[in-house]
């Protein structure tokens, strides 16, 4: 189980609120992230992965504390076994597609495996920029998965996907996720993404200010 206990100050351009989240994410399983646009998803998916501090209050993954306000305590990023997909993408400009996955593991049988799930075998040398946006966004999930991670954290995964071929990932993905165990949060406002029978829902609200 993931317990997380939280308070954040949030200001964007969706104005200034208090995000306030406690709950439990069970391992092991998907769990889809919903709620208004501005309401704090991302913010939630980046206190997970280590990468926002709450301003008070704890996560705890597995029994194994990854945030303490009162003592001051924040496991590092590098050290929680986390992968996350940008909404940006935030892929390295001067990284091929195939350099992209071999950053994070040098298991060439794996990475084959990743470029064929998202349909990439043929576009394995190229850059970034050489890239659609839906190919841009497919290799950002085949990056946060060439580490295995225990915890994927997904942001709007799946926007700039036509339908057929978002079909065909999630179809692949879940395969994956099954075989490696992998614990899946994904904010999203589709509610076909990620869906089945087996799969969770949270619906994030705020106070505000």
């Amino acid at each position: 189980m993931i317990k997380i206990a939280v308070e954040k100050k949030v200001g964007g351009k969706y104005g200034h609120f208090e995000l306030e989240v406690a709950t439990g994410f069970q391992l092991n399983k998907t769990t889809r992230i919903l709620g208004p646009s501005g309401v704090g998803k991302t913010t939630l998916l980046k206190i997970l992965a280590g990468l926002v501090l709450p301003d008070s209050g704890k996560v705890v993954f597995e029994n194994e504390l990854w945030y303490d306000g009162e003592r001051g305590y924040s496991k590092k990023v590098q050290d929680r076994g986390v992968g996350f997909v940008f909404q940006d993408y935030a892929l390295f400009p001067n990284m091929s597609v195939e350099k992209h996955l071999q950053y994070g593991s040098n298991d060439s049988s794996y990475i084959s495996r990743l470029l064929e799930l998202g349909e990439m075998t043929k576009m394995r040398d190229k850059l970034p920029r050489q890239l659609s946006g839906g190919q841009q966004q497919r290799l950002a999930i085949m990056r946060a998965l060439s580490t295995k991670p225990k915890l994927l954290l997904m942001d709007e995964p799946f926007a700039a996907l036509d339908s057929q071929l978002k079909h065909r990932l999630i179809s692949g993905l879940k395969l994956l996720f099954a075989e490696q165990q992998t614990t899946v949060i994904v904010v999203t406002h589709q509610e076909d993404e990620l869906s089945d029978e087996n799969s969770l829902e949270f619906t994030l609200t705020t106070k505000e200010d």
